[in-house]
């Protein structure tokens, strides 16, 4: 029996098909939908960051660079990701993508071969998935903690002789959590007595609103090089609000996994597109910009989701993040019809959680013939609140009258 090309059989993202369906909606209706779908934020990346890419531009800085990127932006970075994340990284484990997802997809073809698996959270960003069957991973689904925690115990059992990643994301898009520094003591400890590669998604690095962000590598900044086995994923589209610019960067943690990525690199993008480098570089002349847009999400946060909290919607209110979970069982309605009756009544457009918690099945052969998806999520809807503070009063407002009138049918 043939099977189609992996990537015909993946489904599409959910967070794609309500893009469509949030689009339709305003297109059907005349009127506009507030859209607490997207990760999308309503302030906008510095004025200098587009200059400097305009006079890259001029002066004809339009050639190919190095493989890994820009030896300036390098050097900035690592200048930056010693300052900032306390991971010591020479400009030789620095490579420069277009885009942190082209980065994570270029470790998973580097650091295991087809077959293997690779642990997610049962909760995650459905990219995490789509990028480890198109890298001919198997995904194992470890569980989280009711604070949204890697739960160890779980990853333990659920790990067999074939798992070869844990990916790891904090702070999380879906749920917001934050990682302490006991549960990455535990993580890492896990991970080293296996022998797995952990690479840790660190997107959303600067919304941190209790504690502190901790780097995951920064834990092994006393080993040698060649033991450690944490590799780092970061971007520019976050804390800078440069989501459209695609400029992201991978720290291996090695050199040989370097040498096996930059081979990747080759053969996927030749280079990173050059001009945009340049903007790069003069965004990270201004470190105050990310936390000035820190302060602006979590002003956000605080004074918004607390109604959701006191509705018994939401736990607690995210450590971090652009993201919120928001329990709607008590609505009767599953999280796709939610979303649903939620944008075609209150023309409120939100993720179910469902995308967020898919589970593809495979066969012998790596195959994918079938995509469920966890129970649990579909109990979830995800809400982003880095949108303009009355978009979001106004969508969390609107979805509180939508829960409280299906509570009263």
């Amino acid at each position: 029996m043939s099977h189609p090309p992996i990537a015909t059989a993946i489904p599409s993202s959910s967070l794609h098909q309500i893009f469509r369906a949030a689009d339709a909606r305003a297109l059907a209706t005349g009127s506009p939908v507030t859209r607490l779908h997207v990760g999308e934020p309503y302030f906008t990346s510095p004025p200098e960051v587009a200059e400097a890419i305009a006079e890259a531009q001029r002066a004809g800085r339009t050639t190919y660079t190095d493989v890994e990127g820009l030896p300036e932006l390098r050097r900035a970075l690592s200048a930056k990701l010693e300052r900032e994340n306390r991971i010591d990284a020479p400009i030789s484990r620095i490579f420069v993508t277009p885009g942190s997802c082209q980065g994570l997809q270029a470790l998973l073809l580097s650091l295991a071969e087809p077959g293997t698996e690779i642990l997610l959270p049962e909760l995650h960003w459905p990219i995490h998935v789509q990028q480890s069957l198109l890298a001919g991973l198997r995904p194992v689904f470890y569980s989280l903690d009711d604070r949204y925690f890697p739960d160890l115990e779980s990853i333990a059992e659920r790990s067999g002789p074939n798992t070869r990643i844990l990916l790891v994301n904090s702070p999380a898009n879906p749920t917001g959590a934050v990682l302490d520094a006991d549960r990455i003591e535990g993580l890492l400890t896990l991970a080293r007595d296996r022998g797995w590669h952990v690479i840790s998604d660190e997107a959303y690095e600067h919304f941190v609103y209790e504690g502190d962000h901790l780097s995951l590598a920064a834990s092994e900044r006393q080993l040698p090089v060649e033991q450690r086995i944490v590799h780092s994923v970061f971007t520019f589209s976050k804390s800078l609000a440069m989501t459209g610019y695609r400029l992201g960067y991978v720290v291996p943690a090695t050199e040989e996994a370097a040498a096996g990525l930059r081979v990747v690199q080759e053969a996927g993008i030749i280079a990173p597109p050059t001009p945009v480098q340049y903007g790069g570089i003069a965004a990270l002349e201004m470190p105050d910009v990310a936390q000035a847009n820190r302060k602006l999400v979590q002003q956000n946060r605080d004074t918004v989701l607390p109604a959701l909290r006191d509705a018994g919607l939401i736990r607690e209110l995210p450590s971090g993040g652009w993201y919120a979970m928001v329990d709607v069982s008590s609505t009767g309605l599953g999280a796709e019809a939610f979303s649903a009756q939620l944008l075609a009544e209150r023309s409120v457009a939100v993720v179910p959680g469902s995308g967020f918690g898919l589970r593809p099945q495979l066969d012998d052969r790596g195959a994918l013939v079938a995509m469920d998806t966890d129970s649990h999520a579909d109990n979830l809807v995800r809400i982003a609140f880095c949108v303009d503070p009355e978009i979001l009063k106004s969508g969390v407002d609107a979805l509180l009258a939508f829960v409280d009138e299906r509570k009263a049918r």
